[in-house]
């Protein structure tokens, strides 16, 4: 069995489903009542009804109107029910949510493969983290983490806890030091170990915070100069009960530092499973990975088909 076949068996659909739930809940329960068991007339009012539904799941107007034109140049003066309509939601989603970059982690040729992690403050980026080191230990790699988040010293240790409990290493340095030397020397101890993974950690910032910004370059050219091509991955963290307001974190992060895919937080929390939907319609970033719940196991690899699926319990 190859790595990426070890992901998806590893990564079931009931942890996804169980972080959708409230999602699901919304999205059952109002289309259920707006075409109710015998169906209902597809008209202006209608469909402004179902605009309003898919719009609490904060996909966003431009997604939810292509849904609705949708719906409306299949039936409209037509009375249908609930199954017709959500057949063709599901498969209008699935077209929005496509994306070419399927695969979850583009791992280095040689070496070890150094993925960093960034967004703003309180989005869950310590416990995405957590999750991912997790799976990937579960998987058998070697693991080193990196806690570049060097100003708060709560974010240090709440990384050093998460290490223990999952026996990997970490390199740490003093309060308030260099981020990107810390970052510098995970990496040599990544090369030094043999690791298969370098993960770091990095300070939240909001993302007009500029010297921030110019700091998460340093730590990316700083990693460079001990492998050309490293980060060889760039995460970032998007907390969906932020709903919208993560759209213009991806924008601002992805100009600074080149993201390479999201890694969506916190969807057990939250009826705004459809923030997956604004992302990808209007950020040129993959989502990678997907937070389902509080537990280190609580993570599931993103797949545009699978999450529409999950969003309406099947």
């Amino acid at each position: 069995m190859g790595f990426f076949d070890k992901i998806k068996k590893g990564l079931g659909l009931d942890k996804l489903k169980e972080g959708l739930n409230k999602t699901v809940k919304l999205l059952n329960t109002d289309i259920r009542d707006l075409f109710k068991q015998e169906g209902r007339l597809v008209d202006e009012a209608c469909l402004n009804d179902l605009f309003e539904i898919l719009i609490r799941t904060d996909m966003g107007v431009s997604a939810a109107q292509e849904v609705v034109n949708e719906i409306k140049s299949q039936f409209r003066g037509r009375v249908v029910k609930q199954d017709e309509i959500i057949d063709v939601i599901k498969e209008k989603l699935k077209s929005l949510m496509s994306q070419e970059d399927t695969i979850p982690i583009h791992f280095a040729e040689s070496g070890p493969t150094i993925i960093l992690f960034c967004g703003v403050n309180g989005t869950g980026k310590t416990t995405s983290i957590a999750k991912l080191t997790k799976l990937m230990r579960t998987l058998g790699n070697k693991i080193v983490l990196g806690a570049a988040d060097t100003f708060r010293a709560a974010a240090v240790d709440q990384l050093t806890i998460w290490s223990k409990r999952l026996m990997v290493e970490i390199v740490t340095g003093q309060p308030n030091s260099d981020p990107a030397s810390v970052a510098h020397k995970a990496v040599a101890r990544a090369i030094e170990t043999k690791a298969d993974l370098c993960i770091i950690d990095t300070a939240g910032r909001l993302q007009t915070q500029k010297n921030l910004m110019n700091e998460l370059e340093k730590i990316k050219r700083v990693i460079s100069k001990l492998i050309p091509d490293a980060p060889h991955e760039v995460f970032l963290v998007l907390d969906a009960t932020t709903g919208q307001n993560g759209l213009s974190q991806a924008k601002h992060f992805t100009d600074s530092v080149a993201c390479t895919g999201i890694f969506l937080a916190k969807l057990d929390g939250t009826a705004k499973g459809g923030a997956a939907v604004a992302i990808r319609k209007n950020v040129g970033l993959p989502v990678k990975f997907i937070g389902t719940g509080e537990k280190a196991d609580d993570i599931a690899e993103f797949n545009p088909d699978t999450f529409v699926n999950a969003m309406f319990d099947e």
